[in-house]
């Protein structure tokens, strides 16, 4: 008998979790069909943030949402710029990255795919900007002081990675085939002469 009734239990929410199932997967479904189109979907991003800026610069206020959203935003970038496996944290094995030319090639494999870090980066302006129509989320602070300890903040992890990067030799963008053209150079300058 206690089957029967877990059953009906089951029934009854089965089309609300059909219907929820149903949404999900059309969401997934074009979230998937962006994934090619990464300079529209930055592009979309760079709108809302535009929008979410609007939004504060109108309202004067906010400042402590916009504050945490640029921290949530510094963390999702030092993600994106460090690599998967630390070289620093495995130095007992050597490095992971190859520093000469006989070393075997390993690419770049990001901690936080571009992908993800489009994808979380635009959920967080989407949360930011709904919670700017909530009263209770505006507390009051000088926000001057925020910016600055943002920009100190920014400055000394960026100073932090660029040294990391540098120590290491990686560069975490791609920046396309290198193209050599040494002896074209030469040669059509003697043409020239």
């Amino acid at each position: 008998m206690e089957g029967v009734g877990g059953d009906a239990a089951s029934m009854a929410s089965s089309p609300v979790q059909k219907r929820a199932n149903e949404a999900w997967r059309l969401y997934q479904y074009y979230l998937d069909k962006t994934t090619p189109h990464a300079v529209n979907r930055w592009i979309g991003t760079l709108v809302i943030a535009g929008i979410y800026c609007l939004r504060v610069f109108y309202v004067q206020g906010f400042y402590i949402i916009s504050y945490a959203l640029g921290i949530y935003v510094l963390n999702l970038l030092i993600g994106f710029l460090s690599p998967l496996v630390d070289p620093e944290l495995d130095a007992s094995d050597g490095p992971m990255l190859p520093t000469k030319g006989s070393d075997e090639f390993k690419p770049f494999i990001r901690r936080l795919p571009e992908f993800k870090f489009w994808y979380s980066m635009t959920k967080a302006f989407c949360i930011a900007f709904v919670m700017t129509f909530f009263s209770f989320f505006d507390i009051p602070v000088f926000w001057p002081i925020l910016l600055f300890y943002w920009i100190v903040l920014f400055v000394l992890t960026m100073r932090r990675q660029i040294a990391h990067m540098m120590k290491y030799k990686y560069i975490p963008f791609n920046l396309g085939k290198q193209k050599y053209g040494g002896k074209k150079a030469s040669g059509s300058r003697s043409r020239a002469d």
